[in-house]
């Protein structure tokens, strides 16, 4: 025995189909979606201080506040820079545990606070 389908049963199938039309056509396009996510910074806060990242940021820290480098020498962790009559210098060494230390010492410099400027134009480069 054969049924016959109505006007009103087509309609009401209607919705059904468009609905998983929808669904199929959502789930085709959502993948295609792109999520960019930005560069990471060249300096991570917080980072270990390697021997070159902070020779290179003692002598750019001097090149900030104005001296004119004179020697630069990488093997002796030697950096010295000349403002005026004064000389500043720059000591990087490598310790046995690992970490760096660098030291500013300025002789004959009339301006007194040039110091700390180097000391904290080193630590921005350093991320810090």
């Amino acid at each position: 025995m054969m049924r016959r389908i109505g006007p009103m049963a087509r309609r009401c199938a209607r919705p059904a189909a468009l609905a998983a039309w929808s669904a199929a056509t959502l789930l085709t396009v959502l993948p295609a979606c792109t999520y960019y996510v930005p560069a990471t910074p060249t300096v991570v806060p917080g980072a270990p201080a390697s021997f070159d990242r902070s020779f290179s940021a003692a002598a750019g820290a001097m090149r900030d506040q104005g001296l004119a480098i004179t020697s630069e020498d990488r093997n002796s962790g030697t950096i010295v820079g000349k403002v005026g009559s004064g000389t500043v210098t720059a000591s990087v060494r490598q310790l046995a545990d690992g970490s760096v230390r660098v030291q500013f010492d300025a002789s004959g410099v009339s301006d007194a606070g040039l110091i700390n400027r180097v000391s904290s134009s080193y630590d921005r480069r350093m991320g810090r």
